[in-house]
């Protein structure tokens, strides 16, 4: 793997460490501030939408566990990167345990001294 694979895929997670922290605060640094999010609920644009869409799922599932699998980087530049992956998720909506998985694309940009997303589609 090379250098910036390494760095990149040390970002992915610390992404998914963010977001299984169930705290905003630590997962909105970590998105540009003009980010579009296609979930399969709908799309978000910008921060405060996208925010707002994360916050939401967590409130929906609690004891959320979040997974990224099979990462795999299809564009490397100095200012840029696309990867592809499977994502996992387990929790409780409406008091009963649930999973469910599906797949991700993400879009990051190195801004502000380091890596951060500029877009994510996940689809179930």
């Amino acid at each position: 793997m090379s250098d910036l694979a390494a760095e990149l895929t040390a970002f992915m997670r610390r992404y998914e460490q963010a977001a299984n922290s169930h705290d905003i605060g630590r997962v909105a640094p970590l998105i540009v501030s003009d980010a579009v999010y296609w979930f399969s609920d709908g799309s978000h644009r910008g921060l405060g939408e996208i925010t707002g869409a994360i916050e939401r799922t967590f409130v929906a599932i609690q004891d959320e566990v979040y997974e990224i699998k099979e990462l795999e980087w299809i564009v490397l530049a100095a200012d840029h990167a696309v990867c592809r992956y499977r994502f996992f998720w387990t929790g409780v909506v409406d008091g009963r345990p649930r999973s469910g998985q599906g797949r991700g694309t993400n879009v990051l940009v190195r801004r502000d001294g380091g890596w951060k997303v500029q877009h994510e589609h996940l689809s179930t």
